[in-house]
């Protein structure tokens, strides 16, 4: 059943309370009080203390930045991992009482609003003053621009690809190194899984009430198709086109198959959406590379094996989400030097290759990911291609988190009413703009 109007009202009045936390910043986009200005182009490194909040997702890259700048460093950075549902609230309650980090890493869609709202620094002069800026991996700083203004650089850049489990293709009389291509292989492969008729195996799985899993696995295919989803802007969805719907059609297609998708996925709210596949349970699905380091890491001890393959459109060809946690010196931040000089430091290409590359992660260097992964595992080297190929995106708008990734927002109950009910893509379309627009 489709969800009514009233719904939708009611979701779009909840998302627009989620904006309140940040109001006492203002919105001027000024960076607050502290400044940058006058530091030195590599920072201070001193002793001092600095503070770093990051989200419990990317804890286990965020700790090898600090651990490795630690050991190096006369700073020591303080990292607090912040669960990821609690990470907007405490946000927003710090930037009122100025009790924010030096260090602030977000998710990088929510940075926009946070940059818009002077919740960061400008930190202009001292981005373009890079000597590797061309190298860098660009979502993250566009992310958190304003008006010119730059405030954010890449902190860990986690990019969504295809997974899928070799041992129950191979039960499924599947080629175990033939990865989906396209929207319909996809869908193909997911009912053979599907057909095992395997106790709690399943052939895909699907965050339904996670609207940030959802754009994370959904956007790509329909980017590689060279359509988009929302307008240069970000005011206006562009979700009605002729990809999102094979998207969807694929998924309501196996929501309407005997163990087509996972148990819970329409009631799962992002919490738990990697278990199932880490758990040996999903045929094939789109998945966030940052949790496949521990899938790796069970290979060696007899745990399934995966594959690896870029997520593709209707066309075959490929795209990816380039996602994760962007990084920026807080308004209240009263050691700006230092928070540079941790900044600066991880730029390189050199600390890029120490703490990503080395440990199997993807760097947000550029040049590091064409260079330091020769002798990489392939599969590494395959996710690593969907950002030097170019083609990966991140959506930039100040209202994305109540557009898409609020529970209840427009685009959840879009995909909700597509996968398992009888949606009307242009009605619901209109939703998602009806949000982005009102900001």
């Amino acid at each position: 059943m489709s969800f009514n109007k009233v719904t939708r009202a009611l979701a779009g009045i909840a998302a627009a309370a989620m904006l309140i936390p940040l109001a006492a910043c203002g919105g001027s986009g000024n960076g607050g009080t502290a400044t940058a200005e006058g530091i030195p182009a590599k920072g201070t490194d001193d002793g001092t203390e600095i503070t770093l909040w990051t989200r419990s997702p990317l804890e286990r890259q965020a700790k090898a930045a600090v651990e490795a700048y630690n050991k190096s460093h006369k700073n020591q950075v303080k990292l607090e991992i912040i669960p990821n549902d609690d990470m907007e609230g405490k946000v927003g309650g710090a930037s009122q009482t100025d009790s924010l980090p030096d260090i602030l890493a977000g998710d990088v869609v929510r940075i926009p609003y946070w940059a818009s709202e002077g919740i960061f620094t400008e930190i202009t002069d001292q981005i373009k003053g890079l000597d590797n800026l061309d190298d860098i991996q660009q979502g993250h700083i566009k992310a958190g621009t304003v008006d010119g203004a730059e405030y954010t650089l890449p902190f860990i850049t986690d990019v969504s690809v295809w997974v899928w489990n070799k041992d129950l293709y191979k039960e499924a009389g599947l080629d175990p190194e033939q990865g989906p291509t396209d929207i319909k292989t996809f869908t193909e492969q997911a009912k053979k899984v599907a057909a095992l008729n395997k106790d709690g195996v399943a052939g895909s799985y699907l965050a339904g009430q996670s609207g940030g899993a959802l754009v994370f696995d959904l956007f790509p295919s329909v980017w590689a198709d060279g359509e988009s989803v929302m307008n240069d802007d970000g005011t206006e969805a562009t979700l009605n086109n002729d990809s999102m719907k094979a998207v969807l059609d694929s998924y309501k297609e196996l929501a309407n198959t005997t163990n087509g998708l996972g148990a819970g996925s329409k009631e799962e709210t992002g919490a738990t959406w990697t278990a199932p596949f880490a758990n040996g349970k999903i045929g094939v699905m789109p998945y966030p590379n940052t949790s496949l380091n521990d899938i790796f890491d069970a290979e060696k001890s007899g745990g399934f094996q995966v594959g690896v393959t870029p997520i593709a459109g209707t066309s075959g060809k490929t795209s990816t989400f380039l996602g994760g946690d962007a990084m920026g010196i807080s308004k209240d931040s009263k050691h700006v030097a230092q928070a540079w000089n941790f900044l600066y430091w991880l730029m390189q290409s050199d600390t890029q290759k120490e703490v990503f590359a080395d440990n199997g992660y993807t760097a947000s260097n550029i040049e590091t990911l064409k260079t330091a992964y020769k002798d990489a595992d392939p599969r590494i080297q395959t996710i690593n291609s969907t950002i030097i190929d170019g083609n990966g995106q991140t959506p930039k708008s100040a209202a994305f988190n109540e557009a898409f990734n609020a529970a209840g927002s427009p685009w959840q109950l879009l995909v909700q009413n597509a996968v398992w009910g009888d949606g009307n893509l242009k009605s619901d379309n209109q939703a998602v703009t009806d949000v982005l627009s009102a900001q």
